[in-house]
């Protein structure tokens, strides 16, 4: 065999322990990675691939590389996950997800299981839900998708579809809820479909079930449910260009706001729920780490845009000089509200929270082997109790933030 120098080592223990690994010379394996957090039950590691980092887990059941050599750096997969192609940096893929050839997964990615894509799918601090499908030639960055109950009956989002998060004024505090975390954790709501060739000029908010028509690019918020959207495009015209106006600051602020009380409420989900069903199985407890350090890593790049745009809509003076002043001078309650531990709320929600985690646990017992069985088994009365407390999470995060900022009148409509 003639091995990647440094690699050999890495690449023996590994064919010792049953791992797949049909051309071993083509394969580069990291100094830093733990042969003991690869398992040794059904992983084949195809021609090319790269695997870097001490983080990085495989379970078992994973396949790296049969399209196309994969680059794999510090990510956590669970079990039969199938990275089919392309790169993936510091995220995290639960039970059967999976990506095509030409994959591009950077750092703060959560898919969760059997959620995917095909090929040539650029991803960037983007959460999927279970069963969540993207399409081919996609850009899907700063985003969280939920809705669908199967691999027969999920969210979608057509090919050639764009998650516009980067603005004419270099911002991005653009990250857009596509369903929410309170009823999507439930794994009983109808799917949201992206129609293709079409894309979102984020932040935008969507509810569930809705269908949006294949070429249009929505700019405005549809979170009701179950609606056919259409979005026209725009007419030929020209006008005076502002540098850093946001006419639309206050919408700007609740979608970002709603998407950091979303995250919070996730991660409590994780905590008090998820934590149980990862820690029953191998390198459960290294995924549930990986998960949570993925969810801080999203809240810090929020606040981190959302600085930036206070900074520089403070600065350009245009506008509500009231509601910019004050918001720049409330980006540090923000980043300590929503970093650390888990913000204070209401008696009432962490009575929601007791009261539905004792009900699920009546209805699941002791068992911890399937997670998806387990939530979907859930009688409809104590679903909804879920949705309570995780929404009284997000509620209690809303009104903090609305009451340091009474200028911008937020959560309102």
């Amino acid at each position: 065999m003639d091995l990647q120098p440094g690699s050999h080592e890495k690449i023996r223990q590994l064919i010792e322990k049953g791992v797949t690994i049909p051309s071993p010379g083509t394969l580069d394996i990291g100094d830093d990675v733990n042969v003991d957090q690869i398992s040794q039950t059904g992983v084949t590691i195809y021609p090319g691939c790269r695997i870097y980092g001490a983080k990085t887990v495989i379970s078992s059941g994973c396949k790296l590389g049969y399209e196309a050599p994969v680059t794999m750096e510090d990510c956590q997969l669970g079990q039969s996950v199938e990275l089919k192609g392309g790169f993936a940096s510091k995220s995290v893929f639960l039970d059967k997800a999976n990506m095509g050839m030409g994959a591009h997964v950077r750092e703060g990615c959560i898919l969760e299981e059997e959620a995917g894509g095909a090929h040539c799918v650029g991803l960037k601090q983007t959460i999927l839900f279970p069963f969540v499908t993207l399409g081919s030639l996609i850009n899907f960055c700063d985003c969280l998708m939920a809705g669908g109950t199967s691999r027969s009956h999920h969210s979608e989002v057509g090919s050639s579809y764009i998650h516009f998060n980067f603005t004419p004024d270099a911002d991005k505090t653009t990250p857009s809820l596509l369903g929410d975390v309170p009823r999507g954790v439930m794994l009983n709501q109808p799917p949201i479909f992206l129609g293709g060739q079409g894309g979102i000029i984020g932040p935008v908010r969507l509810g569930y079930g809705n269908v949006v028509a294949a070429g249009s690019i929505l700019r405005h918020d549809y979170p009701g449910d179950h609606q056919l959207i259409v979005e026209t495009a725009l007419q030929n015209s020209s006008k005076d260009y502002v540098p850093a106006a946001y006419p639309g600051l206050v919408r700007v602020v609740e979608n970002n706001i709603l998407y950091l009380a979303n995250l919070t409420a996730y991660e409590a989900w994780y905590a008090h729920v998820r934590k149980p069903f990862l820690e029953a199985r191998p390198f459960g407890a290294l995924l549930y780490a990986g998960v949570m350090e993925q969810l801080a890593s999203a809240k810090k790049e929020r606040l981190k845009r959302l600085k930036a745009m206070a900074k520089r809509a403070m600065a350009s003076g245009a506008g509500d000089v009231r509601q910019r002043k004050d918001l720049h001078e409330q980006i540090g309650f923000m980043e300590g509200l929503f970093t650390g531990k888990m913000p204070d709320v209401p008696a009432a929600t962490d009575r929601a929270r007791d009261t539905f985690l004792n009900d699920f646990q009546k209805v699941v017992g002791s068992n911890r082997a399937d997670y998806i069985s387990a939530v979907q088994g859930l009688p409809a009365a104590v679903s909804s109790k879920g949705v309570a407390w995780l929404n009284g999470i997000v509620d209690a995060c809303s009104k903090k933030v609305a009451g340091i900022l009474p200028s911008m009148d937020l959560f309102k409509k």
